[in-house]
């Protein structure tokens, strides 16, 4: 009795893992871990050349956090939290947070480097060709894919013989033992280029054409695929007064800091410039600028139209349909709901460009089809309406799905109860069955309301804007905030990024509003219905 009961209360030994699935675990860990030290340490490299020590310090600190983590048997929770955080942070918070630092600058066309990046790109082309100049054997050449790969000019000194490496960043001479010139002087090859022939520098003549490594004296330019030489810049910069000179006319262009441009006396400003802070500028010219505040605040009465009529017509659209296919006398409910949804089915962007093309003035369906002879997108209120209709015909067959679902969980029991106090069907529906499936589905409506707020592709593809005022070739009929806020950023007319990062601040704003006054709406009707 005595050995069966210490056989009874010993404990049970621990199971032992086979050998393949007990080194499984510890074989991923170490890939991953691999993984990651590999990708701190080529991110290290672009941090270090930019002499970026405190992004250096966050990777270092990062890394090593993890490998203490994930090397330890503690911490068994935060094993679990941290990728999440860390996909929330790079993947979130950190667009985020780089889109709200860009709305306060003056980043643009002109202005997206710093301030001796500007002076050497004003310096560079101002540069002409004047008697005497020195010319250079040219080879070029790229660090990576001939098609693609960024341009160098290997150049040889005719004095010298010396072989430099150029760029726009400047010229580097390179070791002799690394490079092979012909009798002619051009490089034949060197250590860690590829040399372009004739076909593949002609493929990039432009690029070739435009650039230009800067001196001190001027930059040097090539003269065809073989030939370069070194200019003189008509534009210098003085450290002294810290200003830009011109060298045959004398004017001068001083530094003004807090626009990030130089400024001659008569309020004249060089194209290019240095990106700079600008406080809250960029959101002032939204209320200030009469031609912004003008055209936004349309726009921004229209997006609430749009995001408002798009949310509300599919929700009544799909759920007039999930209520006719709910009954269960109605035959063939299983072909009928799929018919419903072949429109959420097919891609969107392609059927975007169909409707498009459906609604062409002279060739298009819905004029031959029913013989109306409109010109949908020559109008502002025309175009509108096609542009809800398509929307109406893409979303319906979402809240149709969600409504019957939602339907399929409210209890039978409820309408029956109703009909035997007496209620109509209109009753039924409005007191019982509406205020339920609200409950359900009013947090999909909010976000419905959401991305309809921010539907890029429904008025991109489909109008692209149009149509536009003669005034204002940036902002159309049908433009959404954010599709301004892309021809903003994108545009032909130079890029605003800045300006276009304070808008999107504007949108997530107004959206996130809307959102948490939805969202306290819902909670309250939860409390009654519950």
């Amino acid at each position: 009795m005595t050995a069966l009961l210490e056989r009874e209360t010993a404990p049970a030994e621990a199971p032992q893992p086979s050998g393949r699935g007990g080194l499984a675990g510890p074989l991923i860990k170490v890939v991953l871990l691999g993984l990651v030290a590999g990708l701190a340490v080529w991110a290290a490299f672009p941090l270090i050349a930019e002499r970026a020590w405190l992004g250096l310090a966050v990777l270092v600190a990062a890394t090593a956090g993890l490998f203490y983590l994930y090397t330890g048997r503690r911490h068994v929770p935060a094993k679990y939290l941290v990728p999440g955080t860390l996909f929330l942070i790079v993947f979130q918070l950190f667009p985020v947070g780089y889109t709200a630092a860009t709305a306060f600058t003056n980043f643009s066309d002109g202005h997206r480097g710093d301030k001796r990046e500007a002076v050497v790109a004003i310096q560079t082309a101002s540069v002409t060709r004047v008697p005497g100049s020195t010319e250079y054997a040219l080879t070029v050449a790229t660090t990576g894919d001939p098609a693609t790969g960024a341009l160098t000019f290997l150049v040889t000194d005719p004095a010298t013989r010396v072989v430099s490496a150029g760029t726009a960043d400047g010229l580097e001479p390179l070791p002799a033992g690394e490079v092979t010139v012909n009798a002619a002087g051009r490089v034949t090859a060197a250590a860690g280029y590829t040399l372009l022939n004739g076909g593949q520098a002609s493929a990039r003549s432009q690029e070739i054409t435009d650039l230009a490594v800067p001196t001190p004296g001027g930059a040097i330019r090539s003269q065809g695929l073989s030939r370069a030489y070194e200019g003189k810049a008509g534009r210098a910069y003085d450290e002294g007064c810290d200003c830009v000179r011109d060298v045959a006319t004398g004017r001068t262009w001083t530094a003004d800091d807090e626009v990030g441009a130089f400024v001659a006396a008569d309020g004249e400003r060089l194209a290019q410039g240095w990106r700079v802070g600008v406080g809250l500028s960029n959101f002032g010219r939204l209320v200030t600028d009469s031609a912004v505040s003008g055209p936004f605040a349309r726009t921004l009465v229209w997006n609430l139209i749009f995001a408002l009529a798009s949310t509300g017509g599919t929700f009544v659209l799909g759920l007039g349909c999930a209520l006719a296919l709910h009954s269960p006398r109605v035959r063939g409910r299983a072909l009928y709901r799929t018919l419903l949804v072949l429109p959420y089915a097919m891609p969107s962007f392609a059927m975007l460009l169909v409707w498009r093309d459906m609604f062409n003035t002279d060739f298009g369906l819905i004029n031959n089809l029913f013989g109306l002879d409109v010109d949908w997108f020559g109008g502002p209120g025309s175009a509108r309406v096609a542009v809800i209709l398509v929307q109406l015909w893409l979303g319906y067959p979402y809240m149709f799905l969600v409504a019957t679902g939602a339907l399929q969980a409210i209890p039978p029991e409820l309408s029956e109860a109703s009909r035997i106090d007496g209620a109509s069907p209109w009753q039924s529906l409005r007191r019982v069955t509406l205020p339920l499936l609200l409950v359900a589905l009013t947090p999909l409506l909010i976000s419905s309301f959401a991305f309809n707020f921010n539907n890029f592709n429904a008025v991109y593809l489909t109008t692209d804007g149009a149509p536009f005022p003669a005034d204002n070739p940036a902002n159309g009929a049908t433009d959404l905030l954010i599709t301004y806020t892309y021809r903003l950023a994108f545009g032909g007319s130079g890029a605003e990024y800045g300006f276009a990062a304070a808008v999107s601040i504007f949108i997530f704003a107004i959206v996130a509003v809307i959102s948490a006054v939805s969202f306290r709406s819902t909670r309250r009707q939860e409390e009654v219905y519950s």
